[in-house]
């Protein structure tokens, strides 16, 4: 029999459940559809925003909107234009029902349980398709889903249930494959952490600026020592190389960061005839607490299991 089994509201960033259907299937198929909603949900920010999982018996699809995203499972021969048409009530109905505030600022799971009322009056509306009376919607929805397709999610594709193997959103374009994966995300930045990049910057346009003013002081005298032009430049590469450590995540970051820092210290102990005290001590100190940021600053955890 063709129909919607369940239905669920998930905050994207996190995987935080906002609402869900109260069903009470406990079959093996559910249980293992179950497990894909979790996978699913901790993955939604580097999904499409409109997307099917087709699993055996069941199907998952789900739509991605203003930082929240409308989940529903149903039989393999549900429809997918009365599928989206039903997650679309949701979204419309949710977002006037709820402002981006409360959905953001949610601490605890199933916060909004009470809007599983109005799931499970639209499920059976859409369960009992004689008695829908959206075909303009429908014919819409039609049209829509013809010229943009949801991406095809493949079980494979969303990886293990603990979920390790990260999914790449690439470029989508309707039903576009999904690329490499992207950098791991970092948590987010704070207020030092700003000033410790801006700070890398200066530092790094100090030594570039010093390194051009030698390049011209080599060209008119001489007896200039060359090997000062490279310390300038070695110096402006490392504080870069900083920045990009702040901002991206990549393999021994901690340990490269170190490295980097050490080149800062050798660069400015070999300028320190160039230099007064308080030169030196602004670039190692700001070297130093650009290498501090960059270890406070990890990759973020798994998000939560809140039993989705």
């Amino acid at each position: 029999m063709s129909m919607i089994l369940s239905a669920s509201v998930v905050r994207v960033r996190d995987g935080l459940p906002l609402s869900a259907s109260t069903d009470y299937d406990q079959s093996m198929g559910m249980q293992e559809c179950r497990k894909y909603f979790k996978m699913l949900s901790k993955k939604l920010s580097q999904l499409p925003d409109r997307c099917t999982l087709k699993t055996g018996q069941y199907n998952i699809n789900f739509i991605s909107s203003l930082g929240v995203s409308y989940m529903m499972l149903c039989t393999e021969n549900y429809p997918s234009v009365l599928a989206f048409c039903f997650l679309d009530e949701l979204q419309k109905e949710f977002i006037t029902t709820y402002n981006m505030m409360k959905t953001n600022t949610a601490i605890r799971p199933y916060c909004f349980i009470e809007f599983d009322n109005f799931i499970q009056r639209t499920k059976q509306r859409y369960n009992n398709t004689r008695s829908l009376s959206t075909k303009m919607n429908l014919a819409d929805m039609q049209t829509e889903i013809k010229l943009r397709p949801p991406y095809q999610i493949s079980v494979s594709e969303l990886g293990s249930a603990n979920g390790f193997s990260p999914i790449a959103m690439g470029e989508y374009k309707g039903t576009g494959k999904i690329s490499a994966a992207p950098h791991q995300r970092l948590e987010p930045v704070t207020l030092p952490g700003i000033v410790s990049f801006v700070l890398s910057l200066l530092c790094g346009a100090l030594n570039l600026i010093r390194g051009f003013h030698a390049i011209e002081s080599l060209l008119q005298n001489e007896g200039e020592d060359f090997s000062y032009v490279i310390a300038f430049f070695l110096g402006t590469a490392a504080c870069l190389y900083q920045c990009y450590l702040f901002v991206y995540y990549t393999g021994w970051r901690n340990a490269k960061s170190f490295l980097t820092f050490g080149l800062i210290c050798l660069c400015n102990m070999y300028l320190y005839e160039l230099r007064n005290l308080w030169q030196l001590f602004f670039h190692v100190t700001v070297g130093a607490f650009s290498t501090l940021q960059i270890r406070l600053r990890q990759p973020q955890g798994k998000s939560p299991d809140y039993n989705v």
